[in-house]
C-alpha cells in the first residue's frame, strides 16, 4: 500500500464501492489529517458502515485507491464478544494486544529463568505503560457505567447493551493512531455519553466516528464528512457548522422552506379560527405553544422522507397519573416517588445508571408493580410506551402494514399505507416482513404503532437509538407538535432541549424536580466526578501513611518473652544494616505519591471541556507540558524505587 505523509493519516482517491452490483460510493475523494476528529454523517443505507468495513479490510475497493501510513495502529469497536467467561476487566485489558504480548513474554522469560530476556521484556512492558494498565481499564469501566462490583464479573453475565459498552471500553483501551467508532452512544445513558465526550476530546489520534447524536457530534468532532449522493464532502467545524454551511449551498433552493412554511401556516390558521372560541380555546393555546416550541427546519432535512405524526387523542384527564408514596423495585426498593403527571406535563428523567429511571417508566406503564404506595390513573389515561425490548416483540414474519392492521382492523388499507408513508415506507415496502428491517426501521415501526393508537401519555425509554439524523429530526418535530404528556429517557440532548419543559432527577433512592437545565446537570456530573477523583487521591495517600510494621507487631504478640527479645535484637540489627536503603526507598515512595497526585490533579483539569476552547489553547499547552514533566519524573522515581527494592531483597535474603 502506498505511503502517505505524516500530516495525512488516510487518503481516499477517486474510490468506488459497490454493494449488490449498485455503487454506494462512486468516484469519491477524501483526506483525513492526523490528529483531527471527524464525524461521518448521511442517511441510513448511504454507505457509512460500508466505508468503515473498507478501512477494516473487510471489503475491497471496486475502483480508486486508499492509502495510509504502514505503521498506523487502528482501533475499532468489535461487533461480537469472544470468551464470555472472561472477566469484564480482563476483556477490556485484552484491547491492548501489545500489552498482552508483553505479559506473555514476561511469563515465558520467568519460566525459563532468563534474566537477560526478562530485563528486555520488562522494559517493553514499562514502555507500554503496563504498570498503569489496570488503573486505566478501571477508569474506562467506571466512566461507561460499570460499578466496581462488576469488574470481576464474567462478560456473559451482562445483557447485549452492556456487552456493547464493554466492546467500546476495549476499543478505547487499545493504543491507536486511528480510532473508528460506529454509533458509540447507542446503549449509553446520558451520564456515560457525557463521559465519552470528555474522553474523546482528549484523544490524541485521528478519530473517525459515525453518530446520529447531533449534540455529541457538536461537542466532539472538528470536521463533518457528509456521505450523500455517493460522494464524500468535508465541512470544517461541528454538526451545527455543517448545517449552516449546507444551508448556504442550498440557499437558492426554496424547497427547504416549503414544507415547514405550509405546516406553520396550517397551525396559524387553526389559531386564528379557534382562539376566540371557548370550546376550542385550549386546543388553540396548545397550538400556540407548539408553534413557539417548533424548531426551524434545517436545510439538511429539506428532502427528508419522514413526516412523523402523533394524531390528536380523543379524550384526556387533567391528572393523567398520580404516584402517592410509591416504592419501586424488584426484590428490594430502588427508588421512591411521590409525583403527579398532568395532561400537559413534559418531563425528562435524569440520573446515573442504575438509579431507577427505567424502573420508574415501567411502573408508570404498569409493567412493574410497586412494592408499596398507591398509583392512581386518570379516568381517560391512555399510554403509548416505547422501550428497546419492544423491538424484539415484533412479529418478524409480519409486514409493517399487517402490524398496523392488527391494531386497527377497521381502517382501510390505503389509510394505513398513507400513515406508514410518514414513517418512511412507500410502495411495496409496506408488505416487507420485519425480519428484513434494520434497527432503525424497527424503531420507526414501533413508533408508528404507538402513534396509531392515539395515546395521551407517551413514555419513551431511549427512543432515538438506531434512528438516523433525519428520523431523529422528524421525531423531534412530531413530539413538539404532540398535545399530550411526555416522560422520556434519552441521551439525545438536542431532542430533550426541544421537547421537554422540566426534568426529574432520579438519584439517591428518590425522584425530585431538577432545578436547572442540561448544562447545569452536566456541570453537576462533572463536579461529582472531580470530587470522587479527589477522594481517591486522599484515600491512597492515607493508606500509604499506615505503618506496615503494625501487622508484624500484632503477630509478635503470640511469641514468648525470650522469643520477643531475640526477635527485637535481630530486627534492630537488620534495621541498622538496612536503614539507609529503607530511607531511600521511603523517600522515593513519597516522591512517587507526590508525582502521582500531581498527575491526578492534572487529569481532573484536563477533563474540563472548556479547556479545549480556542481561547484556552495556551493554558492547555501549559497543562500538557506539566503532565509530560510529571509523568517523566514519576517514571524515574519508580525505576529508582525498583532498583532499591532489588537491593533490599538481596540484603534481606
Amino acid at each position: 500500500m502506498p505511503v502517505v505523509s505524516s500530516a495525512t493519516m488516510i487518503k481516499f482517491d477517486n474510490i468506488t464501492l459497490q454493494r449488490g452490483g449498485q455503487p454506494l460510493i462512486e468516484g469519491a475523494c477524501l483526506t483525513l489529517d492526523s490528529g483531527q476528529r471527524y464525524g461521518l454523517v448521511g442517511r441510513n443505507g448511504a454507505g457509512k458502515t460500508t466505508l468503515f468495513k473498507l478501512l477494516l479490510g473487510q471489503l475491497q475497493l471496486d475502483a480508486g485507491q486508499l492509502t495510509w501510513p504502514p505503521s498506523m495502529r487502528m482501533a475499532h469497536m468489535a461487533q461480537e464478544i469472544g470468551d464470555v467467561n472472561r472477566s469484564t476487566l480482563d476483556h477490556v485489558l485484552d484491547g491492548d494486544q501489545a500489552l498482552r504480548k508483553a505479559e506473555a513474554a514476561i511469563a515465558t522469560a520467568e519460566a525459563n529463568h532468563d534474566e537477560v530476556a526478562l530485563s528486555h521484556v520488562y522494559a517493553d512492558y514499562d514502555h507500554l505503560d503496563g504498570y498503569t494498565a489496570v488503573n486505566r481499564a478501571q477508569q474506562l469501566l467506571q466512566g461507561l457505567g460499570f460499578s466496581e462490583q462488576d469488574w470481576g464479573q464474567p462478560v456473559g453475565s451482562f445483557s447485549g447493551g452492556w456487552r456493547v459498552r464493554l466492546n467500546l471500553a476495549q476499543a478505547l483501551m487499545c493504543p491507536s493512531d486511528l480510532l473508528l467508532l460506529d454509533e458509540p452512544t447507542n446503549h449509553l445513558d446520558l451520564d456515560a455519553t457525557m463521559w465519552l465526550e470528555s474522553w474523546l476530546q482528549k484523544y490524541p489520534g485521528t478519530l473517525f466516528l459515525v453518530s446520529h447524536d447531533r449534540d455529541f457530534l457538536d461537542e466532539v468532532v472538528q470536521v463533518i464528512v457528509h456521505l450523500d449522493h455517493k460522494q464524500l464532502t468535508s465541512y470544517r467545524g461541528n454538526y451545527a457548522a455543517f448545517e449552516r454551511q449546507k444551508a448556504e449551498r442550498m440557499a437558492q433552493q426554496q424547497v427547504m422552506y416549503t414544507k415547514q412554511q405550509a405546516e406553520i401556516a396550517h397551525i396559524e390558521n387553526f389559531i386564528r379560527r379557534f382562539k376566540a372560541k371557548a370550546s376550542k380555546a385550549k386546543q388553540a393555546q396548545g397550538r400556540v405553544k407548539a408553534l413557539e416550541r417548533m424548531e426551524k427546519i434545517a436545510p439538511a432535512y429539506a428532502d427528508s422522507p419522514f413526516t412523523f405524526r402523533f394524531p390528536e387523542f380523543e379524550k384526556t384527564s387533567s391528572t393523567l397519573i398520580d404516584l402517592d408514596r410509591v416504592s419501586i423495585g424488584y426484590d428490594k426498593p430502588i427508588v421512591s416517588a411521590n409525583i403527579t403527571l398532568l395532561h400537559d406535563s413534559r418531563y425528562a428523567l435524569l440520573g446515573p445508571n442504575g438509579a431507577g429511571k427505567s424502573s420508574l417508566i415501567k411502573t408508570l406503564v404498569g409493567d412493574l408493580a410497586p412494592l408499596s404506595g398507591q398509583i392512581v390513573p386518570g379516568e381517560h389515561l391512555k399510554v403509548g410506551y416505547f422501550a428497546q425490548h419492544q423491538l424484539e416483540a415484533l412479529d418478524i414474519e409480519a409486514s409493517g402494514l399487517l402490524h398496523l392492521q392488527r391494531l386497527k382492523p377497521k381502517a382501510s388499507e390505503q389509510e394505513l399505507r398513507n400513515f406508514l408513508g410518514g414513517f418512511g415506507w412507500q410502495g411495496a415496502r409496506v408488505f416487507e416482513p420485519v425480519k428484513h428491517f434494520s434497527g432503525g426501521e424497527k424503531v420507526r415501526l414501533a413508533l408508528a404503532m404507538i402513534a396509531l393508537q392515539k395515546p395521551n401519555l407517551l413514555l419513551l425509554d431511549e427512543p432515538t437509538n438506531h434512528l438516523d439524523l433525519e428520523a431523529r429530526h422528524a421525531l423531534t418535530m412530531a413530539l413538539q407538535a404532540y398535545q399530550g404528556a411526555i416522560v422520556v429517557i434519552s441521551h439525545d440532548r438536542h431532542l430533550l432541549r426541544q421537547v421537554v419543559d422540566n426534568y426529574w432527577l432520579v438519584a439517591d433512592g428518590r425522584v425530585k424536580e431538577f432545578e436547572g437545565d442540561l448544562q447545569d446537570y452536566q456541570a453537576q456530573v462533572q463536579s461529582l466526578a472531580q470530587a470522587q477523583a479527589q477522594a481517591k487521591i486522599t484515600n491512597r495517600l492515607e493508606a500509604k501513611r499506615l505503618d506496615p510494621d503494625k501487622t508484624r507487631d500484632a503477630q509478635a504478640g503470640a511469641l514468648t518473652p525470650t522469643e520477643r527479645k531475640e526477635q527485637k535484637r535481630q530486627q534492630a540489627q537488620a534495621r541498622k544494616q538496612l536503614s539507609p536503603l529503607k530511607k531511600a526507598i521511603s523517600k522515593l515512595e513519597k516522591d512517587i505519591d507526590l508525582w502521582q497526585t500531581k498527575l491526578d490533579l492534572l487529569e481532573v483539569e484536563l477533563a474540563q471541556p472548556d479547556l479545549y476552547a480556542m481561547e484556552n489553547k495556551a493554558k492547555l499547552k501549559d497543562i500538557l507540558a506539566q503532565q509530560a514533566h510529571a509523568s517523566e519524573q514519576h517514571e524515574q522515581s519508580e525505576e529508582q524505587w525498583l532498583e532499591k527494592q532489588d537491593e533490599l531483597e538481596t540484603l534481606s535474603a
